[in-house]
């Protein structure tokens, strides 16, 4: 059986471990041809020496040439967004797999969805943001296969179902670390605190946005753009146990449930197995028997963040652009300790009202509205900060 060649773009995050996790429980299934981060230069050449990849992309320029200098030539160390776009065209790839966040991966995996390879994909940005280019280039069924834990359940739970049957789309959310806090124990929030997801070992970022809910709500976005269903139907619901991650209800009042134990090696191996199953258990499946599932309303006056992504998803436009820079500073905000964890949705909100621009008219103007959403957010952090001084301080 002819090896599936793999660009795993973001090999150090959390997704990047776990596609590399089940490569290296497939060895005669799949082959890396390319490996591509940020900047962690020592954690990329370590997996380049285990996979025997010829060729590792570092974004950071000064972190490329550190890797070239110790590589000595036994390693192919390239540079820049430029050349991840290149190495998506590649003959020796056969699959991009994209798991890095923001906006730097966007023109390979244009460049790989144009020349009809496989995309794996949890990159929020390409689709939220530049989602309108992005989605038209998808050529066939399954091209475009989401990596996602929520998406990936929804992915599976459509495939061969008559989408006029479908009466809503459920994402899960565990609710965060701070569900039940009050108002009052939320403004004490520490960037520790928020920063240790329950359930998912993810970076700071995105720990952050599960707490406060925004994740769900730039998700529900993302749900809409990936399988083309309006606002109203795309919805979440509390999960508490992590172990149901998406829901498919049909008009005749059925529910589809896809859930497992919460564990990104299984999204990413279903995506890369696809069409086929992964043909072994990559963990012990939980006992059923043992298992109680609770679901509930998400508390959108506590978080009001859902409630603001909502809002940006039924303006559109240029609004989901403005809404992700608008969160990014924001998050940055108060992991920097210059302002509270309720302020996070206070910031969003106050960009959303504010803005007065237009509609993107092409992906450069979205980056550009995103960047916009950025510095916006940074103006109201700071008028926040001096209006309430330390009486906000963490």
């Amino acid at each position: 059986m002819k090896k599936i060649r793999l660009f795993v773009l973001g090999c150090t995050g959390s997704v990047g471990s776990a596609v590399l996790s089940v490569c290296r429980a497939f060895p005669d299934r799949f082959q890396i041809s390319v490996l591509a981060a940020r900047s962690s230069s020592d954690a990329a050449a370590k997996l380049a020496a285990e996979f025997s990849v010829p060729t590792v992309i570092l974004t950071d320029p000064e972190a490329s040439e550190k890797l070239r200098n110790e590589a000595r030539g036994s390693l192919t160390v390239l540079s820049g967004e430029k050349a991840l776009e290149e190495a998506a065209l590649r003959d020796d790839v056969d699959h991009l797999v994209a798991a890095s966040s923001g906006t730097a991966a966007i023109p390979a995996l244009m460049a790989a969805l144009r020349a009809g390879k496989d995309v794996s994909l949890a990159n929020k940005e390409s689709i939220v943001v530049a989602g309108p280019w992005v989605l038209p280039l998808v050529r066939r069924p399954d091209q475009l296969r989401p990596l996602d834990s929520e998406h990936n359940a929804l992915w599976q739970c459509l495939q061969g179902r008559d989408r006029a049957d479908v009466a809503a789309l459920w994402l899960t959310a565990s609710g965060g670390p701070f569900r039940n806090f009050s108002p009052e124990e939320l403004e004490r929030v520490t960037p520790a605190m928020a920063a240790a997801h329950p359930v998912w070992p993810m970076g700071a970022k995105i720990s952050v946005d599960s707490a406060t809910l925004m994740n769900k709500g730039i998700e529900i976005m993302e749900a809409m753009a990936l399988f083309s269903f309006p606002s109203e139907k795309v919805r979440a619901v509390i999960s508490p146990e992590a172990f149901i991650h998406g829901i498919v209800q049909f008009r005749d009042g059925t529910f589809l449930l896809a859930g497992s134990a919460p564990d990104m090696r299984l999204p990413c191996a279903s995506a890369l197995f696809h069409p086929e199953r992964c043909p072994e258990e990559l963990l012990p499946a939980p006992d059923l028997s043992r298992l109680s599932l609770t679901f509930g309303r998400p508390d959108e006056l506590r978080f009001p963040c859902l409630s603001l992504a909502r809002e940006a998803a039924r303006r559109g436009g240029a609004y989901p652009a403005l809404l992700v820079g608008a969160d990014e500073a924001a998050v940055e905000l108060f992991l920097s300790g210059k302002n509270s964890f309720p302020d996070i949705p206070r910031i969003i909100a106050g960009v959303l009202e504010e803005y007065s621009g237009g509609h993107p008219a092409g992906l450069d103007d979205a980056l550009s509205i995103m960047e916009e959403g950025r510095r916006l957010a940074l103006q109201h952090g700071a008028r926040l900060e001096t209006r309430f001084g330390t009486r906000r301080s963490i």
